[in-house]
């Protein structure tokens, strides 16, 4: 039940009923009231009032009469506040720069909290200016079973050979897979560039036609947003997904494949001396990357191998290497073997909620 100490009259009527039995069941049983009563939580005291013939046996705070607070604004004042709110000077104005404004005119009627508070109970909060009323975007969650269903893409900097000059590299990946779909180096960002680069990714693997839509996920920067690039979208058949408004980890698998790009050894963090040598580092990073870089979200299979169905192939033989050395040395293992298997779905900024639907429908 808890230490009901120090909190008589936070107890429900339920409560004290109960209570109030088991101490008197304690004291006819030979128990002193005062280590009953302590046992339970509560003190003496409370015991004594809750028993006495003069206490409520209600609370009674919900129907208590309380006087109105000293600062309550008056009816007049709420008056004024809508009246000021509604001049025509102010009819784009929030609060926020009506008070101050009211200040500077030697006038004072409330704060800023309260102006919006008589404004809400008026009915009055909107709103205001020509400006677009800002919108909650929804989340853009989707989930991908196997490759060239789901991909996310972006541009990323890589530094020239001064200061604020950079090259910018174009990235594709698929998300079950992990691999690279496309990728290409420029000197500038483009929508154009992109559209190429998308329809080049498309055609190399063959989907272009196919009934099934692919979707492209990338965050808000506007070669993602240009009119190019969208007309390319809708010619190939693609659904265009993109992050929310300033929410950088809205595109994971791209950010973390960038990570993964500027943290190798030899990667020029001096920055590159040309556009020709840029491309030829990004060459060699993105062979690493597809054919010997051993994952570790997909089971330390390499990209490409996930990408081209060998993965249950390669993890069946490394389960069957891992029984085999555990029948020969059994003392080596508490339990099973090691777990060699890689996600069946894989989901773009998931949704709780979504994924219990999807998962009861299935």
């Amino acid at each position: 039940m808890g230490t009901l100490r120090g909190r008589g009259r936070l107890t429900s009527t339920t409560d004290r009923i109960n209570l109030i039995q088991l101490v008197e069941e304690a004291v006819a049983s030979g128990a002193r009231q005062a280590k009953a009563c302590d046992e339970l939580g509560i003190s003496a005291r409370t015991y004594q009032r809750w028993v006495s013939p003069k206490e409520p046996q209600e609370d009674q705070r919900q129907v208590a009469e309380r006087p109105a607070p000293k600062n309550k604004l008056t009816a007049k004042e709420r008056e004024s506040i809508l009246e000021v709110v509604n001049r025509p000077g102010n009819a784009s104005k929030p609060p926020s720069q009506i008070v101050p404004a009211l200040a500077d005119e030697g006038v004072y009627i409330a704060s800023e909290s309260s102006f919006y508070r008589v404004m809400k109970e008026a009915s009055q909060i909107h709103h205001r200016g020509r400006s677009k009323k800002p919108t909650t975007r929804a989340l853009a969650s989707h989930v991908a079973t196997g490759p060239n269903q789901v991909w996310s893409w972006d541009i990323t900097y890589l530094s020239g050979p001064i200061r604020g000059m950079h090259y910018y590299l174009y990235l594709i990946i698929d998300i079950f897979s992990r691999d690279v779909m496309g990728w290409e180096v420029w000197e500038e960002e483009s929508a154009e560039h992109a559209s190429r680069l998308i329809r080049k990714a498309v055609l190399a693997q063959g989907l272009k036609g196919r009934k099934r839509p692919l979707v492209l996920h990338s965050d808000n920067g506007s070669p993602m947003k240009g009119s190019t690039m969208l007309y390319t979208l809708y010619q190939l058949g693609i659904t265009p997904s993109r992050s929310r408004p300033r929410v950088s980890n809205d595109n994971p698998y791209s950010e973390s494949l960038f990570k993964t790009c500027k943290y190798r050894p030899d990667f020029p963090v001096k920055g590159f001396v040309s556009l020709e040598e840029a491309r030829k580092w990004c060459l060699g990073f993105i062979k690493w990357y597809r054919d010997e870089h051993h994952h570790s979200k997909i089971g330390f299979i390499t990209p490409r191998q996930v990408h081209l169905g060998m993965a249950d192939e390669i993890l069946e033989k490394r389960r069957l290497v891992y029984e085999e050395a555990k029948s020969k040395n059994p003392l080596r293992w508490s339990g099973s073997t090691r777990n060699w298997s890689i996600p069946k779905e894989v989901w773009l900024n998931p949704d709780k909620s979504l994924i219990e639907d999807l998962r009861q429908l299935a």
